[in-house]
């Protein structure tokens, strides 16, 4: 059923080709698909947009757990 899924939205659904500007707010770096709305984590060091386990794009941050952060 996945698969099915997977096929429709990538047949129908949107591909995420304009994506915004680089947002940094409240700690959080990412990106928005201007035609969507779905949000994607940025990484400065690899100066693209990521997935939550670092390989690049398209994971949105929504269903992306946050790290946790020490604080020294």
């Amino acid at each position: 059923m996945r698969l099915l899924l997977w096929i429709v939205e990538f047949a129908c659904g949107c591909h995420h080709r304009r994506l915004s500007n680089v947002l940094t707010i409240q700690k959080r770096t990412y990106q928005v698909c201007l035609e969507c709305g779905r949000e994607f984590g940025y990484s400065w060091e690899l100066m693209h947009s990521v997935r939550s386990n670092g390989a690049p794009v398209a994971t949105p941050l929504n269903s992306a757990r946050r790290p946790e952060v020490a604080v020294v």
